[in-house]
């Protein structure tokens, strides 16, 4: 398995994989529980710049030349100019308010979305893509990497905190309540 920088012509694959892990998310934005139009979402903005689900913002696991893995991960200062296009969509496109909590801060490297294919979880495969990332921002880089974990997801808040990641505080994003880790 071979983790690089996501390319534009990946964003079809990076768009199902991180929906697997926002999903939920993305019906708070878009105030509807409908796949179709989750997907639609996520694909306009993995195919575009400059946004905070962009393939600028990717990491992809692959092997064989398949795509098995997405992370995106982008610098907390700059949610507000990243999360704007989405805004300017989603109101536009599906007629609703979009006004969600900061999921994120000046201060850290935070990881939005992290997916694996349903046939190859339970691999290892999050654990190497989370290994990668903090082998190459916190260990190399002396940078902070955050997340949020559902407080419903036990089994991903025991990696997390296996990899070394520390509960911070508790945040809220569109109705569900989440704990923040950070490493670094």
């Amino acid at each position: 398995m071979i983790i690089r920088q996501a390319k534009i012509e990946d964003s079809k694959e990076i768009s199902t994989l991180l929906l697997l892990a926002s999903e939920e998310v993305i019906y708070g934005f878009i105030q509807e529980e409908n796949s179709e139009k989750a997907n639609q979402l996520m694909q306009h903005f993995t195919a575009q710049p400059a946004n905070q689900y962009s393939y600028e913002n990717c990491w992809v696991a692959e092997e064989d030349h398949l795509i098995i893995g997405a992370v995106a991960i982008y610098d907390g200062a700059n949610l507000q100019s990243l999360r704007e296009p989405v805004k300017i969509y989603v109101e536009e496109k599906f007629g609703v308010p979009f006004n969600p909590e900061d999921e994120t801060q000046e201060g850290e490297l935070y990881i939005d979305s992290l997916g694996v294919r349903a046939d190859q979880q339970g691999k290892g495969i999050g654990a190497q893509i989370l290994q990668f990332l903090i082998d190459k921002y916190v260990k190399s880089e002396g940078k902070v990497l955050g997340l949020l974990v559902d407080k419903d997801n036990p089994l991903a808040k025991k990696l997390y905190v296996k990899l070394g990641f520390k509960i911070v505080s508790e945040k809220t994003l569109v109705g569900k309540e989440l704990e923040h880790l950070q490493i670094g």
